[in-house]
């Protein structure tokens, strides 16, 4: 949805420039455009016209202010109608009851439950500080309680054991008296999921929602189901009192039509949205930020908290004061830049947060072939002893055909790091005196650097 949507708009907010205002012509070419580019990405028909219908509304008529032009006017339309479809600002989980605050997830088979229920578990653990038991009431798939217990132990999570001979209500009546006794602040209920919507599912997810009253109920949604989702939103929403959603897969989605849809079917926020498959790749949803990202705009805002949330402060601070002092950036230094872009959800992580205007040259990059060349960027450098790292200026050919042959590359390789390197060496002895720190904090206040070259550029 995201693409099509912004190379839509893009061609004609050129094909509009110079237009003095918004007329009902020029509208019905912006709104043409739109309604093709929400159908094409499986956005439910009734959410369309309802969507169209509010966006002509706002437009006709409007005068064209300042500097912008009728395309740029009608695209921010488009992008706060966008917002208020999907849920205007962030939606919080409400734990505020008492202890253990219950979450039952509900969804179909195959929707991503189980791991999503791991990502949560992590999410609560790291940014609300809570102490988390997770159980599985999934007594028919096969290794569906295997499975949730090696991603909970992955989230740094508590498990309550169950078994497939047991009933789902004896199994999460069980775990919300164990949570009781070892005061545990948050219990995550899996529920069974089914290939399809049947009248057993609803029936045994009514029961343990009403045996255990949980704070929260959120429906699991696959975000590339596109009219699938529609369907499915509705019979959850007729069995259960949802409270919340989960998109999953919004990062391999190519149209995205649920998380348009959603929301409006269901009456419920969308919560969070899984963006990896990384037990750290939920994210807490904000609608104005990702109407931003469908536009091509890009979240800088999430890029920044990404780099907060993963960079080692005190290891950017001593390479600021090193760099600020006029001290030798060496290939030590290189490789912790390497290290935390890695964090940051390596070099296609990042780029999906950046405008997609800044993004154009990088699409011709292959980012898998980029992700494999940091990877063996790292293994050259481990290859080379602690002095060659500290001076580089030592690694002649000789040495360079010893640590290609360590690292299983050829030579060529390596004198492509070293050049990559130099190129980095010489921008740091330009941000000597300051110029790094002045830099992060135009970045958000940051006191680390982030300012690493991704391989694959600048060649």
């Amino acid at each position: 949805m995201a693409s099509a949507l912004t190379d839509r708009l893009s061609r004609l907010v050129k094909t509009m420039r110079g237009q003095a205002r918004i007329t009902e012509s020029n509208v019905q070419d912006m709104l043409r455009e739109v309604r093709m580019a929400l159908l094409e990405a499986d956005v439910a028909l009734p959410v369309v016209r309802d969507f169209i219908a509010r966006v002509k509304d706002k437009a006709l008529g409007q005068k064209v202010v300042g500097s912008l032009n009728p395309g740029q006017a009608l695209v921010g339309i488009v992008h706060k109608e966008l917002a208020a479809t999907m849920g205007d600002g962030v939606a919080d989980l409400n734990l505020a009851t008492q202890p253990p605050a219950v979450i039952l997830m509900a969804g179909l088979q195959g929707a991503g439950k189980t791991t999503t229920t791991a990502k949560l578990a992590k999410h609560l653990i790291t940014r609300r500080k809570k102490k988390v038991l997770t159980v599985s009431a999934d007594v028919y798939r096969p290794a569906a309680i295997e499975q949730l217990k090696t991603v909970t132990q992955q989230a740094g999570a508590e498990w309550f054991p169950s078994r497939p001979d047991q009933q789902p209500r004896d199994i999460a009546l069980a775990a919300l008296d164990h949570a009781r006794k070892h005061h545990f602040d948050v219990l995550l209920v899996d529920t069974a999921g089914r290939l399809a919507i049947d009248e057993a599912l609803m029936a045994e997810i009514r029961d343990l929602h009403a045996a255990l009253k949980p704070v929260e109920t959120l429906f699991v949604v696959d975000a590339m189901q596109g009219q699938d989702a529609v369907n499915t939103a509705k019979a959850f929403k007729e069995a259960l009192p949802l409270t919340g959603v989960i998109l999953t897969k919004l990062d391999g989605d190519a149209r995205g039509g649920a998380a348009l849809s959603v929301r409006q079917v269901t009456g419920a926020p969308i919560k969070f949205a899984g963006t990896s498959e990384k037990l750290d790749g939920l994210e807490v949803f904000d609608a104005e930020r990702h109407a931003g990202r469908v536009l091509g705009m890009g979240d800088i805002v999430a890029l920044v908290e990404q780099v907060q949330e993963s960079v080692d402060l005190k290891a950017a601070e001593k390479l600021a004061a090193k760099v600020k002092a006029g001290d030798s950036f060496d290939l030590d230094d290189f490789l912790m830049q390497l290290q935390q872009m890695k964090k940051m959800g390596g070099l296609g992580g990042m780029l999906d947060k950046l405008p997609t205007q800044l993004t154009a040259k990088a699409g011709a990059v292959d980012m898998d072939r980029a992700e494999r060349e940091v990877r063996r960027m790292e293994g050259i450098i481990h290859s080379m002893t602690p002095l060659e790292r500290r001076k580089p200026e030592l690694i002649k050919a000789s040495r360079k055909r010893r640590i290609a042959a360590g690292a299983g590359v050829h030579v060529q390789e390596v004198n492509r790091l070293l050049n990559q390197f130099e190129q980095m060496q010489a921008m740091m002895k330009k941000m000597k005196g300051g110029g790094l720190m002045k830099m992060l904090k135009r970045m958000g206040g940051m006191k680390g650097p982030g300012g690493f070259m991704p391989p694959g550029f600048g060649r």
